[in-house]
């Protein structure tokens, strides 16, 4: 008989696919292989090594150039174009390199253009993270001729994108998933940042925080290991000491100095969120210029050559800068021309569309900015035991935090790059602070402006799987359409007749004890060839898949991907039909989990607490009145 004690809907579900899979040798799996994550971590860890001596060649490269452009020798020895003796011809080597860089973006690759991390991020988010293999070597080259003709940039970025399209490349010549693709790009581009910093733990929160968009154990252990191996590239290949020393230890700051930075980490994220509207202020004036792109490169040299003539310390690298900073040793006139001067140099020639990278010199714009301005609070309150190292510390990283959101890279960043584990607290409160002004003040970062005005989309946040936290005896339906086993071919076909309403392809078989016992399809229940004296048991050709009422949604969703499925048979723990779980109960789960953020009702009621504990007085009363 036709059973309708239980389910009154038909069930639209499909027959397994896995003998038509394993026939093509499509296997599918629905175990985690953890030995994947160990071939994908040996093959970040190469990528890493060979990211370590791709940044020392990329450093010797700008050394080469900026020797070649600024003083007339053929040398790779560390170079500033801070003391060149070129007087005004100065202005047109930037300039030069512009032409130079926009004919290799013409005729080479578009995408070396920009500073490194929004085209990666972008290749993430919609391209399967597939980098032409053409930037590994036409990025670090670029750059080498943007940085070393003056370019006010820093080596990270163009580091960054090259690891990035290194570890790209090797996941587009081997078989592996395009999640496993991205820990490689992930990894190679973040092993960049460790081999030019020796700062493993900030890489390793850029690439959550910025690149990965996850957290699991199949890219966190990859893209770690990939940043230890570029650490200890940076060890081998440049120096075992901070990147920018502080002579001197910073002592643990009060209270009253801890409230200070934090005000401090305020107006440098008002500051930052200024730098980014600007750059790509700049960046619309070039986009509407009656010039082909491939010469904007060469008027922002231009500029940065003129601003150079004047200001020679914003012309190239600038590292040594950013040390000078943090030792409070310059003048308020070099600070100056550091905080506003290479910000306009540095905005220009990135809104041009050269070839180079950001942090550095948001860390320069924002430890000038972060040591003027602890002047001006030490000078206002004397008494208040904030320093102007820790200021400029301060300011360097909440800068960074502001402009890119990505706040625990930036404290981290700062840790690790100066080894001052005392400012901890004062740079976690600024980073905060700068942060939170950044996430009401700008929609986007500078890091994700321009991917997002061509209509791409980043995650913002992190949160855990809430189908891991919900089981299918939650949502399931316990309403729907059973056939008897026993029911006759006919006798079903005679009552799909007279139910015009059902319009489903498939039926759940079951027996008297509502056993579930297989599925058949609309097809095979109509085909001539059936004999309709039989039952329709006789048309159960294998048992598809089912799924336990403790099993998580996850679990579900994994076995409607892999059996191709839109809806799946609930069994209780003696194999009774018990229900149906389909994609809409699915969707009922990310319902529960909108209320959480949007549903606001006080779980506790103090005006019920209070009648509560009124009404329980009341009888204390009486009782003892009645007592006496």
């Amino acid at each position: 008989m036709i059973k309708h004690n239980m389910l009154d809907n038909g069930i639209p579900i499909s027959i397994s696919l896995q003998p038509t899979l394993e026939a093509e040798h499509i296997s599918q799996k629905q175990t985690k292989d953890k030995r994947r994550v160990l071939t994908i971590s040996l093959l970040a860890i190469s990528v890493a090594v060979c990211i370590s001596f791709i940044a020392k060649f990329l450093i010797y490269l700008i050394n080469l150039v900026t020797n070649i452009s600024f003083h007339g020798s053929l040398s790779m020895a560390a170079a500033t174009p801070a003391d060149n003796t070129l007087g005004i011809w100065v202005i047109f080597v930037p300039a030069i390199g512009g032409i130079i860089i926009g004919l290799m973006a013409l005729y080479g690759s578009k995408a070396i253009r920009g500073h490194g991390i929004p085209e990666a991020m972008e290749q993430i988010l919609t391209n399967d993270s597939k980098i032409k293999p053409a930037i590994t070597y036409l990025k670090p080259i670029s750059s080498a001729i943007a940085i070393g003709t003056g370019g006010p940039f820093g080596a990270e970025g163009p580091i960054i994108a090259t690891g990035g399209a290194l570890g790209s490349t090797i996941g587009q010549l081997l078989k592996i998933t395009h999640n496993e693709r991205k820990v490689l790009l992930a990894a190679g581009a973040t092993a960049g940042m460790a081999a030019i910093f020796g700062s493993p733990i900030a890489a390793i929160f850029l690439a959550i925080e910025l690149l990965l968009f996850e957290f699991s154990p199949r890219s966190i252990i990859p893209v770690a290991l990939a940043c230890i191996t570029g650490a200890a590239g940076h060890h081998f290949l440049f120096d075992s000491g901070p990147v920018f020393p502080i002579a001197h230890t910073i002592e643990m700051p009060g209270n009253m100095a801890l409230f200070c930075y934090s005000l401090l980490g305020i107006l440098i994220g008002g500051l930052s969120v200024l730098v980014t509207k600007i750059v790509y202020f700049i960046e619309d004036f070039f986009e509407k210029l009656p010039i082909h792109w491939m010469w904007w490169p060469a008027i922002g040299g231009l500029f940065v050559g003129v601003i150079g003539y004047f200001a020679p310390r914003t012309l190239g690298v600038g590292y040594n800068n950013i040390t000078d900073v943090l030792s409070a040793s310059l003048p308020v006139k070099i600070m100056l021309s550091l905080c506003l001067l290479k910000f306009t140099s540095w905005a220009i020639a990135l809104a041009s569309g050269t070839s180079g990278g950001t942090l550095a010199p948001l860390l320069t714009i924002g430890g000038a900015s972060g040591a003027l301005l602890g002047g001006v609070i030490l000078y206002l309150f004397p008494g208040c035991g904030i320093t102007i190292t820790l200021a400029a510390l301060v300011g360097m990283s909440a800068m960074f935090a502001g402009a890119s959101r990505a706040l625990l890279t930036s404290i981290i960043f700062a840790l690790e790059t100066t080894g001052q584990s005392n400012a901890i607290l004062a740079l976690l409160a600024a980073c905060t602070a700068a942060y939170l002004v950044s996430f009401f003040l700008m929609e986007n970062t500078i890091m994700t402006e321009k991917i997002a005005r061509r209509g791409v989309k980043t995650p913002d946040s992190f949160a855990p799987n809430i189908l891991d936290e919900i089981s299918v005896a939650d949502v399931i339906e316990e309403n729907g359409l059973v056939l008897n086993e026993e029911n006759a071919i006919g006798e079903v076909r005679e009552w799909l007749e007279q139910e015009k309403e059902y319009k489903n392809n498939f039926f759940i078989i079951v027996n008297n004890e509502n056993a579930f016992k297989g599925i058949i399809s609309c097809s095979s229940l109509f085909s001539r060839q059936q004999d309709i004296r039989k039952p329709i048991s006789t048309l159960i050709r294998r048992k598809p898949v089912t799924i336990g009422m403790s099993s998580s949604l996850k679990t579900a969703v994994e076995m409607m991907v892999n059996e191709n499925v839109d809806v799946l048979p609930v069994v209780s723990d003696d194999q009774n039909i018990v229900g149906v779980l389909s994609y809409s109960n699915i969707l009922s789960a990310y319902k529960i989990d909108m209320a959480k953020f949007h549903r606001a009702d006080p779980h506790i009621s103090i005006k019920r607490g209070a009648l509560k504990m009124l009404i329980k007085g009341q009888k204390l009363v009486s009782t003892s009145k009645n007592r006496n």
